[in-house]
């Protein structure tokens, strides 16, 4: 990379991009979204520069020239195979930008799994690590996290932070963590189901126990802040809280495995000697332990947990809690894994299972702090304004958030709404974001803001009651 030009401003520029995506971008357009003004000059040099490296294409030439994401860029439809979706497939996805070595690490992880090597747990994969001395997320990006995540009153007592938005993060974990899970949930579903114990018609009711384990997971973690941390308490009781009901041996909770197990769709085999397993999860305790940086510790856990799979199921769900032990801990904004594209999650999994390869699930894990700090701070260093999205369809948000209202609808008729006007009038790739945008601005309504969307205060008045 030529001097002076970080990752994290190309794939800024790629953000804005593909939130535009199948469109092509105008170069004035990608200046507006940038969260800091770059003279034209500078940002043509970086356009240049992910053209020549082939993450973006150009058409047309002078001031109508135009920039979109090249066809490999793009999540298309599951290959078969996937990581434990159970028939869930994620459709079409925009794919969050990744870095060239990302790239190379998702290619080969989507090759035909008969041409991919078998492999088995590498213990010198945690063994090299070196709490202090190794980094997997470099000093700038440390940086650039911290000062995202940091709210103005972080000098409180831990947990504080979570505690203030915990309504919300309840929601937005529960809901992510479980639809990365392949569960059908929709966020809608979701708060209805949190909030007054009603599962949806129709669903799995594994679907909703798997949402209902979140929930206690999560109070778990806010509720005891102070207390935490990488030890056997925290690690077995939040499997033990996000397993319930859900394992085939109801005493396989919270107990590290004493039986092999396999993952569809990888070539990778964990562990399967007890006292080896026992002796690597020992080491994992302590090595993460000792990281003193909490998003170096936050994502060295999300790395070694799914990776050493210590329980009988249920393991990426808690490396993904325990990800958020050391932001909960220092009143850091929580990760909550929002919009992150099931198809990419899983790709960065695989590349860690079967190469020991982190760089893809590295630029998922910082694309995904960003949005959950959009989501939970002011802080907005690194995603463009507005967002592109909601401009995008914010007449046809308005629409629907109106109907709902004015129709009195609850929330499981909203949702089956807005399903239904995304799949006659939103194109296939942006159905998914379209729907959480619209249930999102539907459970943020108040009487500070609903003149945006042309309704009155008694309309208003008469439809919260129902919706309540």
């Amino acid at each position: 990379m030529p001097k002076g030009i970080p990752e994290e401003e190309l794939n800024a520029i790629l953000a804005i991009v593909a939130d535009h995506h199948p469109s092509a971008v105008q170069v004035r357009t990608i200046r507006d979204g940038l969260a800091s003004e770059l003279p034209t000059r500078m940002l043509q040099r970086r356009l240049a520069l992910l053209v020549d490296r082939q993450r973006l294409t150009a058409e047309g030439r002078g001031k109508g020239r135009r920039y979109r994401l090249p066809p490999n860029n793009v999540g298309g439809q599951a290959r078969p195979g996937q990581l434990g979706i159970r028939g869930h497939p994620p459709g079409l996805e925009v794919y969050p930008p990744v870095s060239p070595e990302a790239m190379a690490i998702k290619d080969a992880v989507r090759a035909p799994i008969q041409h991919r090597q078998p492999v088995g747990y590498q213990r010198a994969f945690l063994d090299q690590y070196r709490p202090n001395e190794t980094f997997y997320l470099p000093v700038e990006t440390r940086q650039r996290l911290l000062d995202m995540g940091r709210p103005p009153d972080a000098e409180r007592p831990a947990g504080t932070y979570a505690r203030r938005i915990y309504s919300r993060l309840l929601i937005d974990l529960s809901w992510n963590s479980s639809r990365l899970e392949g569960n059908t949930y929709s966020l809608l579903e979701t708060e209805r189901l949190l909030e007054l114990g009603e599962a949806a018609e129709g669903k799995d009711a594994l679907e909703a126990q798997m949402i209902l384990n979140h929930k206690a997971a999560i109070e778990l973690l806010v509720e005891q802040a102070d207390e935490i941390g990488f030890n056997h308490y925290t690690i077995l009781n939040l499997h033990s809280l996000l397993a319930d009901n859900l394992l085939a041996d109801p005493l396989a909770g919270g107990r590290l495995r004493s039986i092999g197990v396999g993952i569809g769709g990888t070539v990778y085999y964990p562990l399967d000697v007890p006292q080896l397993l026992e002796d690597a999860f020992r080491k994992f305790l302590e090595t993460a332990a000792a990281i003193a940086d909490p998003f170096e510790q936050a994502f060295f856990a999300l790395v070694h947990l799914a990776y050493l799979q210590p329980f009988e199921d249920v393991n990426k769900r808690v490396s993904r809690l325990a990800a958020n032990i050391p932001l909960i801990r220092e009143n850091l904004c929580p990760l909550s894994f929002v919009d992150v594209p099931e198809r990419a999650y899983i790709d960065a999994v695989l590349g860690v299972y079967e190469l020991n390869r982190i760089e893809l699930l590295r630029d998922v894990f910082i694309w995904a702090y960003q949005r959950s700090c959009a989501r939970y701070s002011a802080v907005r260093q690194s995603l463009g304004e507005p967002d592109l999205f909601r401009l995008r369809y914010r007449a046809l948000i308005a629409e629907v958030v109106a109907t709902v209202v004015r129709g009195g609808l609850d929330k499981k008729a909203a949702t089956a709404l807005v399903r239904r006007r995304a799949g006659e009038q939103v194109p296939a790739e942006d159905q998914g974001r379209f729907v959480e945008v619209a249930e999102t601005e539907m459970m943020s309504l108040h009487e500070g803001n609903i003149a945006r969307y042309r309704l009155r205060p008694a309309e208003y008045q008469a439809w919260r009651q129902d919706w309540h």
